[in-house]
């Protein structure tokens, strides 16, 4: 197996996990700009885009689809539910349970992400061949599952 990396020759700036963050806040800086045109932050259009692809309708569902905890993920669907956005209908079967459903409002929000995220998307891919578009995927696909293995 090839390591990449020793003790010897880490530099942080080359590191692949430094790389990727700042590939992220790129994006996300993005994402933020297009998603207020919505009057959404950065982070409230994915609930709402999961909820309308019926992805998650509970507060611990949604908080799993985006690895993150239902503490922060109730406070940032109260503020959706605050817009308009959202609201919270108890379940019929299960009373204990409260169901996620998008208002009409949201629905119409919720449509118009897609294009948001496409041109962004776009944006940082620019340049990139088919090919390389293809191969970049699959190695974050492999750098993904490689992780998910126990470290020997």
């Amino acid at each position: 197996m090839d390591k990449f990396y020793s003790e010897e020759n880490y530099n942080p700036e080359e590191s692949v996990g430094y790389l990727m963050s700042a590939a992220w806040q790129s994006w996300l800086k993005n994402i933020d700009c297009e998603m207020q045109m919505l009057e959404l932050t950065g982070m409230q259009w994915v609930p709402l885009f999961l909820i309308a692809k019926g992805k998650c309708n509970t507060v611990v569902g949604c908080a799993r689809a985006i690895y993150g905890d239902s503490g922060a993920m109730t406070r940032m669907l109260d503020r959706l539910e605050a817009k308009g956005l959202l609201c919270r209908v108890r379940s019929l079967e299960d009373r204990r349970i409260v169901n996620l459903e998008l208002t009409e409002a949201g629905q119409a929000v919720a449509k118009q992400i897609p294009a948001h995220l496409v041109g962004v998307l776009n944006q940082h891919l620019q340049g990139f061949s088919v090919e390389e578009f293809e191969l970049f995927k699959n190695m974050l696909r492999r750098f993904t599952e490689n992780g998910q293995q126990e470290m020997k």
